[in-house]
């Protein structure tokens, strides 16, 4: 029984599958982990929970500022900004 499951998912042309599943998950757990360690809205420890509502706008851009959005900020919006300009730009 366990051999026939193996045999089945464990090929070649699956690995593929479970590299993409496995890139989501991975993506998923980070965020997740994220929203818990550092979003000013969530707050798992009792003492924290106590505070009530905070107005505390400085952790909340800090949070919604984060580093990748700084460094994709003022980059342009393109895949591959060296072949659509030489397919777009005349010469």
């Amino acid at each position: 029984m366990a051999s026939s499951t193996f045999s089945r998912w464990l090929r070649p042309e699956v690995y593929p599958i479970f590299a993409v599943v496995g890139t989501a998950v991975g993506i998923c757990g980070l965020q997740l982990v994220r929203n818990i360690r550092t979003n000013p809205d969530v707050r798992v420890t009792k003492e924290k929970r106590s505070a009530g509502v905070l107005e505390n706008f400085a952790e909340g851009e800090r949070y919604a500022q984060h580093s990748l959005r700084k460094f994709v900020r003022n980059k342009s919006p393109e895949i591959m900004p060296s072949i659509n300009k030489f397919f777009t730009d005349p010469k």
